[in-house]
């Protein structure tokens, strides 16, 4: 129950539903009590007066007697129904409080699980799968909320009854009582080792869905590649395989889970049979009566069913253990991006680099050697490299994704990591080179990166992106919905719709990381235009491969390797005959050629 001690937070929170919870499983365990007892007096008063009835036959008094005999019972059946009545009504109670708290507990951890995985770096997504982190919020969290309601309800229920119910049985016969309750350590036993091997099955069922939650999630993400590879049938079998092992460790725990019922049913019944011998001795020794007997059946059929659930609670609760586990991993998970003095200021755009080094943390792949450059406000720094050179990490550090092994990124001459992280990036404008747009409008894709900018924000930044006549040729034009990762669009007009996302938030600093990379030539030169104006008063980033991006920036640094090899402007760089030169006569000619 440890790793369940977390939740000991939101019971508290939602404690007076807790408690008058309690409070109505006691009123309804109360009502389900006293109609054995009304049971046991109908029972002796037909018992008593049956020999009486019989010995006034062919009497006239006989019909009065049974009238007035006639009428007890039926007020003994009335109130009976009563009981049954009341008791339904506060059992009703019961799960609006109980189940009702377990629902809101729910929303309050999945809304906490949420909120804290927005705050984790991307570190924490590059060594975790989308099917792990979608299972922890949704079939974890289920789990939780089932020990929260049905096994905390059915718990109070078990307990209350019993220490209702047996003080009541002890008063009425100690040694039927201890018949009556002699299989319950057997049972208690039987649950201990048995659910020790649930916790285990479940974890491992646990692994195997968040494994299976991934590939179908990978599956219909990248539908596009299957279908173009026709490689649907290796999907579907790939599928079954991992579902077949879901299968089977769900299979082992039903197993497992099969043997609960039968147990608990034959030691009931085996219950039932000593309370039937050993108080039919007493009967016969006159120390009880028909009706006790009665009232005793009535009683273990009571406890039949809250120790009967006590197997099904109990797995319950070893599966929300489990869940729960996996649950506070990532919770106790803390973000490494920690700010230092929470500076919320208006950057004015300066960028500086000093002897930058960074290794990315879950690869250990060192991305930037020894790199120093600075950017004025207002400036625009174009970064040139081949694959793999360190260029995009560029963006990830100033944006402080992550943060440097060692150096300093100052912001403003101020280090980076003494700003208020939202702060900072609420005044970045990020295209990057893998584009995401949401299963939305465009419209709305565009004004995601700004709470309200309004039409004329929304229609101006995709004309300056190059995308405003594409859109409004859709028959929908701005509200045309992109569908998932934006798939109904094409690479470039995704890229441009990314640009116009950036751009509207007016931003301190614009960072466009290989942004023109899926468009052709004639649209990033009107693209390149726009830019021109865009980037006046605010600091630019440009990350390319292609020299002619570069063009527009005041200086551009060439990587390789993650180091800076070369420096300085389009026009110095092509007179050392370096790498840019080399790089720069290779596009031409390609262009050329096409």
């Amino acid at each position: 129950m440890k790793e369940l001690k977390y939740l000991n937070k939101y019971l508290y929170k939602y404690k007076w539903h807790l408690v008058l919870g309690m409070v109505f499983v006691i009123i309804s365990n109360l009502f389900q009590i006293i109609p054995a007892q009304l049971v046991r007096s109908s029972l002796d008063l037909v018992v008593d007066n049956v020999l009486l009835y019989q010995a006034l036959n062919s009497l006239s008094a006989q019909e009065k007697f049974f009238s007035v005999f006639a009428s007890g019972i039926l007020l003994y059946a009335g109130l009976i129904v009563l009981m049954a009545f009341l008791r339904g009504v506060f059992l009703y109670f019961v799960r609006q409080t109980i189940i009702v708290m377990s629902r809101l507990v729910e929303y309050d951890l999945k809304n906490e699980i949420y909120d804290h995985y927005q705050t984790l770096p991307l570190s924490f997504y590059r060594r975790n799968n989308t099917g792990d982190l979608m299972n922890r919020i949704s079939e974890d969290v289920g789990r939780v909320r089932m020990y929260l309601g049905p096994a905390i309800m059915y718990g109070l229920q078990l307990v209350t009854l019993f220490v209702m119910l047996i003080p009541i049985m002890f008063s009425i016969s100690p040694s039927l009582t201890w018949y009556a309750l002699s299989p319950l350590p057997l049972l208690s036993i039987s649950i201990f080792f048995v659910n020790n091997k649930i916790e285990r099955r479940s974890e491992a069922i646990q692994k195997h869905q968040s494994g299976l939650s991934t590939f179908v999630q990978e599956a219909f993400s990248g539908i596009r590649v299957i279908k173009s590879f026709n490689r649907e049938n290796e999907s579907m079998q790939n599928f079954s395989e991992a579902s077949d092992q879901y299968r089977k460790e769900s299979l082992k725990l039903t197993k497992v889970q099969s043997l609960f019922y039968p147990l608990i049913m034959g030691l009931i019944g085996a219950s039932t049979l000593l309370t039937i011998y050993a108080g039919s001795t007493e009967v016969l020794q006159g120390t009880l009566t028909f009706g006790n007997i009665a009232e005793f059946i009535i009683y273990v059929n009571l406890l039949t069913w809250p120790v009967t659930s006590l197997g099904w609670t109990s797995s319950l609760v070893q599966r929300a253990e489990a869940s729960q586990k996996r649950i506070n991993e990532f919770l106790k998970t803390s973000s490494t991006l920690v700010s230092e003095k929470n500076s919320e200021k208006t950057i004015e755009g300066k960028i500086e680099f000093k002897q930058v080094y960074f290794t990315y943390p879950d690869t250990g792949i060192n991305a930037l050697k020894n790199i120093s450059f600075v950017v004025n406000p207002g400036e625009s720094l174009a970064i040139i490299g081949t694959t793999g050179s360190g260029k995009s990490t560029v963006a990830n550090l100033i944006s402080r994704m992550y943060d440097v092994r060692e150096g300093k990124i100052l912001i403003d001459n101020v280090p980076i990591q003494d700003y208020h992280l939202q702060n900072l990036r609420s005044q970045i404008g990020y295209v990057p080179q893998d584009v995401f747009l949401f299963s939305d409008s465009i419209y709305n894709n565009i004004r995601f990166g700004m709470h309200n900018p309004g039409e004329q924000k929304v229609w101006q930044a995709a004309k300056d992106a190059d995308v405003y006549e594409n859109i409004v040729s859709f028959p929908q034009s701005f509200e045309t919905r992109v569908g998932e990762r934006g798939i109904t669009l094409s690479g470039g007009q995704k890229q441009r719709v990314s640009i116009a996302r950036a751009i509207v938030r007016e931003p301190k600093i614009l960072m466009l990381d290989d942004a023109l990379s899926a468009v052709d030539t004639k649209t990033e030169n009107n693209i390149l235009n726009n830019l021109k104006r865009i980037m006046q008063g605010r600091t630019t980033i440009i990350i390319s491969h292609r020299v002619s991006s570069a063009k527009l920036a005041n200086k551009i640094l060439v990587l390789v390797d993650g180091e800076i090899v070369e420096s300085g402007t389009h026009d110095s760089l092509l007179e050392k005959n370096g790498h840019y030169r080399e790089l720069f006569e290779k596009q031409s000619v390609t262009e050329e050629i096409e």
